[in-house]
């Protein structure tokens, strides 16, 4: 007995059932990605703040040789002996007991040099920290990365179920003009730029320029304009002020999930643009398609 083909609506909503659970997931990846970025960058800024710091700490040390020479050949007897018996910057601040025959500048000057020695200590525990951690989030990362590609491909399985090897009709990527609501401002313009998007494919992960997932979009429109959002749903939720349905305007940020998942950007006439899941493309939609509206934020 020949089994009932699915019909593309029961697949469609198999799929919306599979994406619900999947983008948080992703999100969470987008979100570690941001903060190995972030841990990469701080990294580099310590390298270069170590290199010219043990060139100071080198250069006092130096001087405090020098100043430690000085007191000798003029005949100190307990230089040589506090020379001996001291073996550190932070010794020879404690222990050089001819201090009191140098004068204050002298005296700051050795100082310095275990300031500036317990400075460049800090600094490379911080390092090896960060570096630590930096590995963890790295092997993390890896791991999600495949299991998100695993789900991903399975997602696109069932659309190809569902609508044939050729990805089928999607109709149009437009429901009409796009803003639906043109305002010159910042919010108005980072609407129009999500308009200018509209056909990109979806790529989770992705702001650009070949492809888009749901935060990575709102994130570019609103590059545009001068705004940083981060490339994570939870963050962004947190930007600008909340504004209430009935006070949407054009660039306006619009949340679903809980937690938030999703996002799309406002472009008026209670239309959203948005990058909905994979294999399908940056596209204007009712903002009523996504389900509950969780937020509604303004950048700006």
């Amino acid at each position: 007995m020949a089994h009932a083909v699915p019909s593309p609506s029961s697949i469609e909503k198999q799929i919306d059932e599979q994406w619900n659970k999947l983008e948080p997931v992703i999100e969470q990846y987008n979100n570690v990605h941001n903060q190995l970025l972030k841990n990469r960058a701080q990294l580099k800024k310590i390298d270069k703040r170590l290199a010219p710091l043990e060139l100071q700490v080198n250069l006092a040390m130096s001087q405090v040789g020098a100043m430690a020479g000085q007191a000798y050949m003029q005949g100190s007897p307990n230089a040589l002996k506090a020379m001996i018996v001291s073996g550190s910057p932070t010794g020879l601040t404690e222990k050089l007991t001819f201090l009191d025959q140098l004068g204050r500048h002298q005296r700051e000057s050795v100082a310095d040099v275990s300031k500036l020695r317990d400075k460049l200590s800090a600094d490379r525990r911080d390092l090896d920290t960060l570096t630590n951690a930096v590995a963890a989030r790295d092997k993390l990362l890896g791991q999600q990365k495949k299991e998100i590609q695993k789900k991903v491909d399975e997602l696109q399985k069932l659309r190809i179920k569902a609508y044939g090897a050729n990805g089928g009709d999607d109709g149009q990527f437009k429901t009409g003009p796009c803003p639906v609501d043109y305002a010159n401002d910042k919010g108005g313009r980072a609407a129009q730029r999500a308009c200018d998007l509209i056909g990109k494919p979806y790529v989770f992960g992705a702001e650009g320029p070949s492809g888009y997932d749901c935060s990575g979009l709102t994130k570019v429109a609103w590059a545009a304009v001068g705004v940083h959002l981060e490339h994570y749903t939870g963050d962004q939720i947190r930007e600008g002020r909340s504004v209430s349905r009935s006070d949407l305007q054009p660039g306006d940020l619009v949340f679903y999930g809980s937690p938030v998942h999703h996002v799309g950007i406002y472009v008026g006439g209670n239309t959203m643009v948005h990058a909905p899941h994979t294999g399908d493309h940056v596209r204007m939609a009712s903002i009523d398609r996504g389900g509950a509206i969780t937020g509604i934020r303004r950048p700006a």
